[in-house]
C-alpha cells in the first residue's frame, strides 16, 4: 500500500488544512480551464455535502484565480485548496487532472482514477456509503457521460516541471544563486558580474537547467575535472549552468563534458594554453556518430557561423574556462592579440567524404565511437591550390604554405592541424595516395638548408649560427619535428579547393598535446 506525501494548503480565507489529519480524504485535483474537470465539480460538492463530516473531502486547485471561479460557478461548501504553486501536485506525479485519491485516516492511498469515468464515481460514492453509512446522495446519472479524457496538469507544462523539480528538497540544484531585483535587466546584469564573453548570455534559471542536466545520465554533483588556472571543481552541474548560457540543446551536454574532461588532462595544459601570449585556444574536433545525431556541420562553411551545435558547444567550453576556472582575458589569459577562436572554436570532421581513416580511428578508438579531440590551435589560414590535379603537387603545395606556418624561419614546429576539403580529399585518392605519404611530402616540400634558418641582420628570427653549426650548415631540415605531428582532418563543402591550417602551440611536455577523449551519456 502506498503512503501518500503529506502535504499542508490553504483555502482563499487563509485556513490551513494538513494532510494526513486522521481521518479518510478524497483528495480531487482540478483546474479551471479543464472541461472534465468542469464536469466532474458537481460530484465533488455532492460528496462534500453528503459525507463531509467523516471525511474530509478537498478539492485541490491548481489555479488562484480558477479556483475561486470553481467555487463560486458550483457553490461549492467543502474546502477549496490553492496548489497554484503546484508543489503538491508534483510531489502526487500528477500528469492528467481530474485525480482523484481515495486516502485512509493514515494517508495510505486506497484508491485512485483520473479523467472521467461515470463507473469509477459510481463505485466511489457506493464505498463513501458503506464507509460513512451516509444516505446516497441524489444524483441524474443519466446526465453523465460514460468517459471523458482529463486534461494535461499544470505541473507537467513545458518550464513548469523544470521550475517545480529544481524547487524541490530532493532538487539536483546545488549552485549558489543569484537574487536579481525586478528593475534589473538580466542580460546587464550578467554583463556587470563578468559573466559574459563579451557577447549576451541565456540567463541560467533552474528551470533551463534541469531541462540541460536531462541532457545526461551522469550525477548532477559528480566532478567532472578541476578546471585551471584557480583548480576550481568542475561538477556536471556547474558544466550544465555554463552551457545553458552558451545557448547549447541537452543534448549537447556530453560532448561539452567530453571536452572539459580533455582540455583538463596534463598533457593538454589548459593552464599554459591560457597563460601564454600566443594565440591557441581549445580547438574541438568531434568524430563519430553523435556528430549527426546532434545536428553538428561538417561541411560547406564548417568553420564558420551559422550552426548551433557547432558554435554552442565551443562557446559553452569557454565560459566554463573562464566562469568555473577564472580563466579571463587581461588576467591569467594573457594573449598578446587572441583570436575569435577564443569565442568558440569547435567543428566536426566529414568522416563519410573520405577514403582514409577518421581522425578518431588514427588516435586509437572505434568508428562507432564518438569522440572530441581537443588542440591547443590558432585561427585558420588559407591553404590555395586550385590547380593541381595530382597527389605530389597537392601535397606540395601544402607543404610550401605550412612553411611558414608560425614563421618561415621557424623550424622544428610541433603539432599543426591541417584542414583538407573534399576536393582535395579526391585528389590525394585518385592517385591513391594515404595520410602517411601526404605528410611525408609534406615534410619534403618544407626542406631547407640549416644556413637559411640562420638569425642575421635581415631577419633575426631563427637559430643562433653556433647552433646551426653543430647540426650542419648544409643539412636539410624539415618543418616538423616528426610527420606524425602534421593532423589530416576532412571537412568542408564539396565545391571550393581551399584547405587551412591551424598553427599550433609549443608541442610536448613544455606545452599542450593533442588530447582525444570518449564521449559518454
Amino acid at each position: 500500500m502506498t503512503t501518500l506525501p503529506p502535504f499542508s494548503l490553504r483555502d482563499a480565507a487563509g485556513v490551513a488544512y494538513a494532510f494526513p489529519s486522521g481521518r479518510p480524504a478524497l483528495l480531487c485535483f482540478v483546474k479551471e480551464d479543464c472541461p472534465t474537470c468542469v464536469l466532474s465539480m458537481p460530484l465533488i460538492r455532492a460528496a462534500q455535502e453528503a459525507f463531509g463530516e467523516t471525511v474530509d473531502i478537498w478539492a485541490i486547485g491548481q489555479d488562484a484565480d480558477g479556483n475561486a471561479k470553481l467555487v463560486e460557478d458550483f457553490d461549492l461548501r467543502g474546502p477549496m485548496l490553492d496548489d497554484s504553486r503546484l508543489h503538491v501536485s508534483y510531489r502526487y506525479d500528477l500528469d492528467t487532472v481530474p485525480t482523484v485519491i481515495l486516502a485512509g485516516r493514515d494517508g495510505d492511498e486506497l484508491d485512485r482514477f483520473v479523467g472521467f469515468a461515470k463507473a469509477d464515481w459510481q463505485a466511489l460514492f457506493e464505498r463513501l456509503i458503506t464507509v460513512t453509512l451516509s444516505p446516497a446522495p441524489v444524483i441524474d446519472w443519466g446526465a453523465y457521460p460514460e468517459m471523458r479524457p482529463g486534461c494535461g496538469s499544470k505541473s507537467v507544462e513545458p518550464g513548469i516541471a523544470e521550475r517545480l523539480a529544481a524547487e524541490m528538497e530532493d532538487s539536483p540544484i546545488r549552485a549558489r544563486r543569484i537574487e536579481i531585483g525586478e528593475s534589473d535587466d538580466v542580460f546587464e546584469f550578467m554583463f556587470d558580474q563578468g559573466l559574459t564573453d563579451g557577447l549576451p548570455v541565456i540567463p541560467p534559471t533552474t528551470e533551463r537547467v534541469l531541462r540541460m542536466l536531462s541532457g545526461t545520465k551522469r550525477d548532477p554533483q559528480e566532478v567532472v575535472a578541476t578546471m585551471p588556472p584557480n583548480l576550481a571543481p568542475v561538477t556536471v552541474e556547474k558544466v550544465a549552468i555554463n552551457a545553458v548560457m552558451a545557448g547549447c540543446k541537452p543534448e549537447y551536454l556530453p560532448v561539452v563534458l567530453a571536452a572539459v574532461e580533455a582540455v583538463t588532462t596534463e598533457q593538454f595544459n589548459m593552464h599554459g594554453v591560457l597563460a601564454t601570449t600566443h594565440f591557441p585556444t581549445p580547438v574541438i574536433i568531434v568524430n563519430g556518430p553523435i556528430r549527426d545525431r546532434i545536428g553538428m556541420n561538417y561541411k560547406m562553411n564548417v568553420l564558420g557561423q551559422g550552426n548551433r551545435a557547432n558554435a554552442t558547444i565551443g562557446r559553452a567550453l569557454q565560459l566554463i574556462v573562464r566562469n568555473v576556472g577564472g580563466g579571463r582575458p587581461g588576467e591569467v589569459d594573457r594573449a598578446a592579440l587572441g583570436q575569435p577562436g577564443k569565442y568558440t572554436f569547435c567543428f566536426a570532421e566529414f568522416e563519410e567524404r573520405s577514403n582514409w581513416e577518421p581522425l578518431h580511428v588514427e588516435r586509437g578508438f572505434k568508428k562507432t565511437q564518438s569522440t572530441v579531440t581537443v588542440y591547443a590551435g590558432g585561427a585558420p589560414n588559407g591553404i590555395i591550390d586550385q590547380l593541381s590535379r595530382g597527389a605530389k603537387s597537392l601535397a606540395t603545395s601544402y607543404g610550401r604554405a605550412l612553411a611558414a606556418a608560425g614563421h618561415p624561419k621557424q623550424y622544428g614546429h610541433g603539432e599543426i592541424v591541417v584542414i583538407v576539403p573534399p576536393e582535395h580529399v579526391d585528389t590525394f585518392a585518385k592517385d591513391g595516395w594515404t595520410k602517411d605519404q601526404v605528410r611525408e611530402q609534406i615534410q619534403a616540400a618544407t626542406l631547407r638548408p640549416v644556413r637559411e634558418l640562420v638569425r642575421s641582420e635581415d631577419c633575426a628570427e631563427g637559430i643562433t649560427l653556433a647552433a646551426a653549426e653543430r647540426i650542419g650548415l648544409d643539412k636539410l631540415v624539415p618543418k616538423f619535428r616528426s610527420n606524425d605531428m602534421i593532423t589530416l582532418v576532412v571537412a568542408g563543402g564539396e565545391a571550393g579547393k581551399f584547405g587551412a591550417y591551424l598553427g599550433g602551440w609549443v608541442s610536448g611536455p613544455m606545452g599542450s598535446s593533442m588530447t582525444t577523449v570518449e564521449i559518454g551519456e
